[in-house]
């Protein structure tokens, strides 16, 4: 035993254990920079190298979208959980389960009800990290409840849409999604209603194909992928090389699929500003 170590030893500092967190530090998914988590939280998990939107949990969505981040949680109908028994390398309950473990959420689509702006709003968020955020009948029936609860409240209904498409797991009863969600952003039009999407990183499939790409006013984070089949399918079936940006938010606004492009920042005010005006709300005091 070295004289350093036993001098170690005699003052007790082999047994003290160093409290240095694991989790200091995040690495930006664009650029790779490596980001303090305080300031990489604070700035709403958006690189300030970059300006690379991450894809953030429906909790901080939805805490980052209403007045104060008050609000309140709106229950999710109960579904079949394995219509079809289905099997793949595990049991789709199975997969369920560590999907709800992983994310603390029942399902991929999470409701809440609050004020944006002073506006009384229902809002839907789709979580990409509870399987890909993708659509079953749990989201589809979610999706239904939130449209029921503004009807219901005759309020505005907001939908932050993150989906790699339709659940494999339910074959055809996800399919079955498109067109029910469809209906009920009919009912909310009837009602004379707003319906606003703001699509984030990704929104594909059969999201896009049916309520993502219906809102009355359509928004995306900057940077977002968007589309229905992704490019390299596309490539082989057109066998042509797609344009620079193609299926991001920014081409989306250039060809007209979008209307406006919105920093994660100012979200929020934006939306307020557009509920204001489409429900004929006050001006927000000064």
């Amino acid at each position: 035993m070295s004289w350093l170590t036993r001098q170690r030893a005699a003052l007790g500092l082999d047994n003290q254990k160093r409290e240095t967190p694991d989790d200091l530090w995040v690495k930006c998914a664009g650029c790779g920079e490596m980001l303090y988590r305080k300031e990489f939280v604070a700035s709403l998990s958006v690189c300030p190298k970059c300006g690379h939107h991450h894809r953030i949990r429906a909790a901080d969505r939805f805490a980052q979208t209403f007045d104060g981040g008050v609000h309140s949680r709106l229950p999710s109908p109960g579904v079949a959980a394995d219509p079809l028994r289905f099997i793949d390398t595990k049991p789709y309950p199975d997969r369920l389960q560590e999907a709800r473990r992983k994310t603390g959420e029942t399902d991929a689509f999470a409701l809440a009800q609050g004020l944006i702006s002073g506006v009384q709003t229902i809002v839907g968020v789709q979580d990409f990290a509870f399987m890909g955020g993708s659509m079953g009948m749990a989201v589809g029936e979610a999706f239904i409840a939130g449209a029921r609860a503004a009807l219901a409240a005759r309020a505005p209904y907001v939908v932050f849409t993150a989906a790699g498409g339709a659940r494999m797991q339910e074959g055809a009863l996800s399919l079955m999604q498109m067109p029910r969600t469809t209906v009920a952003i009919a009912e909310l039009r009837e009602a004379a209603l707003p319906y606003l999407v703001v699509m984030t990183d990704p929104t594909t499939g059969g999201v896009t194909a049916s309520y993502a790409m219906l809102g009355d006013v359509q928004i995306a984070e900057p940077g977002a992928l968007i589309g229905f089949a992704g490019a390299r399918v596309i490539e082989q079936t057109i066998r042509e090389k797609l344009p620079p940006g193609f299926q991001r938010a920014e081409y989306l606004l250039e060809h007209g699929f979008l209307d406006m492009v919105v920093q994660r920042p100012a979200l929020a005010s934006t939306l307020g500003r557009l509920l204001r005006l489409l429900t004929k709300a006050p001006a927000a005091a000064a």
